[in-house]
């Protein structure tokens, strides 16, 4: 489905440039090789960087098919949203802009994987398990958007990519090409998106960020069945299914799947945007008891009157009684980013979404400390030499070290960047590297206030 035209779609654009500034000739900086994929407006290469031999995708859109300043103005919006996530784990991050008179180029993190809908064909669908890990990830993305003030408005499994073969590698969220940036209670009116997976508000051209759920709503169904829940031979078909078909919990593999898991498919595909699940509520709902442990409980100590909600007066007190020492502004900031509804109260999904997603900030912020450890000369990389000083300094053999780095170093350049570090902390394998760094790290707790639980279950 194509974006709708908008008003200044025939006001031609007085410059043919995207970008607002000027930028290196990208075939001076990199290498071009293979094609990668074709879309709708750009072809994506794999491309290696001349000076470090570094491998990177680099999408290619022909100012040819820019044929309004609307177009332009999509092409720049892309990139500063690539830019806005760029930090995010499962975003594909934006290495940087190129532009000459015939194409700009977005060079970006090559992702070797592929896109999950060939995972999923492959496949045929995904376990309950495997479904949930996914999903998790994707809604996380979309919560992150969301935060950020962006809407992504494509989300389907071609935009997915794995960042390498391997099976339990990073899912990264791709193609922000129709993303745009919102402020709350506002709403758009262009139809945007792909068939299977459009909201039916976005059908009725009034809609808002819940748009995203309904998608991940879908592609939750689709992983767990290996069809979309809205089909038709044609796209009008589609859309008459999407407006108002009936979701089938009883062909085959549905008689198998929780009825937790069906309970959330609903939720997310509730055709009511109001009443559909936000991105926070989705993924406190998809919490397992582990990762849930005493967060319950210290919601019902914290709300003292057994209302189910938390006021501003509670949160202070219950913080207090915690030994927590944040001044009352700090509680009110806090109060105010986990209070999604405005409501002026924390609800117990509200509570599980902010509580997780801080410590996932803390989690990062702990590696990060540890990887800056190990990289002894900030070069953004840690060496075998440097693992051999951490090794010294902690009295551990470095017999290993040869060993260790080839299962750490994914691209085999002879060095650790910190997405690799990541990668092998998050690991819940015995491997050689992950045991040396973890007795290193461990030592390092009491500096970097990782606990040995954090470490092992870092993920």
């Amino acid at each position: 489905m194509k974006k709708a035209a908008g008003s200044s779609s025939s006001t031609p654009k007085p410059t043919s440039w995207v970008l607002p500034y000027q930028t290196q000739n990208l075939r001076e900086i990199y290498t071009m090789g293979k094609k990668l994929g074709q879309g709708q407006f750009g072809t994506t290469f794999e491309c290696t960087h001349k000076a470090t031999g570094r491998k990177f995708a680099c999408k290619s859109i022909p100012k040819r098919k820019l044929l309004c300043k609307e177009d332009y103005d999509d092409v720049w919006r892309e990139i500063q949203i690539m830019h806005h996530l760029s930090e995010h784990t499962n975003v594909v991050r934006i290495e940087g802009t190129y532009e000459d008179p015939m194409f700009v180029h977005l060079v970006m993190e090559l992702c070797e994987g592929g896109e999950l809908f060939d995972r999923i064909v492959k496949k045929g669908h995904y376990s309950e398990r495997e479904a949930a890990k996914l999903i998790k990830t994707i809604v996380g993305v979309v919560e992150a958007c969301h935060s950020l003030g962006v809407m992504h408005r494509d989300l389907k499994p071609e935009n997915f990519l794995f960042s390498s073969s391997l099976e339990d590698a990073a899912l990264k969220a791709t193609d922000f090409g129709l993303s745009i940036f919102y402020k709350p209670g506002e709403t758009f009116s262009d139809v945007v998106g792909s068939p299977y997976y459009v909201a039916p508000e976005v059908l009725r051209k009034h809609y808002g960020p819940e748009a995203d759920v309904w998608s991940a709503g879908v592609i939750l169904y689709i992983l767990l069945s290996g069809v979309p829940p809205f089909w038709a031979e044609t796209e009008t078909g589609i859309f008459r299914q999407i407006l108002q078909g009936k979701l089938d919990f009883e062909s085959d593999p549905w008689p198998l799947i929780s009825d937790s898991a069906k309970d959330l498919i609903q939720k997310m595909l509730d055709r009511n945007p109001k009443r559909r699940f936000t991105a926070h509520e989705v993924i406190a709902e998809r919490l397992s008891e582990e990762e849930i442990g005493g967060l319950k409980e210290l919601f019902k100590m914290i709300d003292t009157d057994d209302s189910g909600t938390i006021t501003f007066d509670e949160l202070k007190e219950g913080l207090r009684r915690v030994g927590s020492e944040l001044m009352e502004s700090e509680i009110k900031d806090l109060m105010d980013a986990a209070d999604i509804d405005n409501s002026g109260t924390i609800d117990y999904g509200e509570f599980l979404a902010a509580t997780v997603h801080l410590n996932k900030l803390e989690r990062e912020e702990n590696l990060v400390s540890a990887f800056s450890f190990f990289d002894k000369d900030g070069s953004g990389y840690i060496t075998i030499d440097e693992l051999q000083q951490a090794c010294r300094e902690f009295g551990l053999s470095d017999v290993h070290l040869d060993e260790m780095m080839k299962e750490i170093d994914q691209d085999n350049d002879g060095q650790i960047d910190y997405g690799e570090f990541a990668a092998m902390m998050r690991k819940g394998n015995g491997g050689i590297g992950r045991r040396t760094m973890m007795r290193s790290s461990l030592n390092l707790a009491d500096a970097l206030g990782i606990t040995e639980n954090k470490c092992l279950n870092g993920d």
